[in-house]
């Protein structure tokens, strides 16, 4: 693939048009965190029919015992279709993204893959509509990128119960969840990095679970993140998710492939737009008498934006060829993707401030948001640091 298809370019322009009417206007409360997300995320999905797209795919698969190859999201059919929202909203405003992502490809995507049919419908379906919005829980206070080894929660044996205790920190979606799905450790006296990893399926109001207010940060304002607080939750064994291969570890896993590949068209979008607003700007705004897209410095920003524009790309268009072909990207191509595009956007980013000069320190010409935004590419789904030693394994390992 080396290019959009016409259908592509439909689906496209369609998209930029809803956004352009939708989002573009709510920019400043979605920025300031006045506005959850959720609501345009739901409009964006009735719109162009994502909702009954998924819906009518889960009942299409709802006898699939093992759950593979269905329910993720809606566009599984084309996947181009599921990454050109994500690219146009990265363009005005990423944390949509973040929260719808998080919500459908991992809150949804791991109990459609790890869940039993009435589990399924239970909980993922409402979550592949965007009827609810999901949370998945794996990060704590004291571990950071070491989830598994670090992981201090706890599922307790009571009966036929389990009983869960905890917290949880950085938690895209957490104060407004839903659904959460909560990764924990169980209590069995083994030690602590022995303990096997267990996935529960939690409910918004359960007895002992506090979900906090949005936390204050750098970027990403559109999309909610906060601290999740268990003291005693009571889950029935209808709330636990199969162990499968690998167990609760594998299914994290899993996980941080989709995500890990969706930050290319995530950072594709940032890119596209800080490269848009830079052309403009070095068209129009003169120094000394002529434009400074004139002045050889500029230009070579421009040159290096557009280098990192087609670079992503290809790794977008190949990620879309793999998903074609039926095949997944191993977690260090998944790692490598990451690594490189989530770098290039954060990078691209501040050279439009840079290039902006002090017109790009202030809020209303975009690229001082987008910029923030681009740095929280190289953190979460793991850190950059955390992408080379998944890719160096990898090549030590052949």
């Amino acid at each position: 693939m080396i290019e959009w298809s016409d259908e592509d370019l439909m689906i496209r322009d369609a998209v930029r048009g809803w956004i352009d009417a939708e989002v573009r206007p709510r920019l400043d409360a979605l920025d300031s965190g006045e506005l959850p997300p959720y609501d345009l995320i739901r409009g964006l999905f009735t719109t162009f029919g994502m909702d009954e797209l998924a819906r009518s795919s889960f009942e299409a698969r709802a006898e699939n015992a093992d759950g593979e190859g269905g329910g993720d999201g809606p566009g599984r059919g084309n996947p181009a279709m599921s990454l050109i929202p994500v690219i146009e909203l990265c363009k005005v405003s990423p944390g949509l993204v973040s929260a719808m992502g998080v919500s459908l490809g991992l809150a949804a995507g791991t109990i459609m893959k790890r869940g039993t049919p009435e589990q399924r419908r239970r909980w993922a379906l409402d979550l592949l509509t965007m009827e609810k919005v999901g949370a998945w829980a794996i990060t704590e206070p004291g571990s950071g990128s070491d989830a598994f080894g670090g992981m201090q929660a706890t599922a307790r044996r009571d009966g036929d119960d389990y009983v869960l205790n905890g917290s949880k920190t950085f938690i895209t979606n957490g104060p407004h969840a839903d659904t959460i799905v909560f990764y924990c450790k169980l209590d069995d006296g083994r030690e602590p990095r022995d303990r096997e990893i267990l996935t529960f399926v939690l409910d918004r109001g359960m007895p002992g679970l506090e979900q906090s207010k949005p936390l204050r940060k750098m970027g990403l304002h559109s999309s909610p993140t906060g601290e999740l607080f268990l003291s005693d939750v009571r889950a029935g064994r209808d709330r636990l998710l199969a162990a499968g291969s690998g167990g609760g570890k594998e299914s994290a896993r899993q996980n941080f492939v989709t995500e890990r590949a969706g930050v290319a068209a995530m950072s594709l979008g940032v890119i596209e737009e800080c490269l848009k607003l830079s052309v403009e700007y070095a068209k129009t705004r003169e120094l000394w008498g002529q434009r400074i897209g004139d002045f050889q410095l500029i230009q070579l920003k421009l040159a290096t934006m557009e280098v990192a524009r087609l670079n992503v790309q290809n790794l977008v268009f190949r990620h879309i060829e793999m998903q074609r072909a039926g095949r997944t990207p191993t977690l260090a191509e998944a790692s490598a993707m990451k690594l490189y595009s989530a770098r290039a956007a954060s990078e691209v980013a501040a050279e439009a401030v840079q290039l902006f000069g002090g017109n790009g320190y202030m809020a209303e010409f975009r690229v001082e948001q987008l910029a923030r935004d681009a740095k929280s590419f190289q953190i979460y789904a793991g850190t950059d640091e955390i992408q080379i030693t998944h890719i160096a394994r990898d090549l030590l390992s052949r």
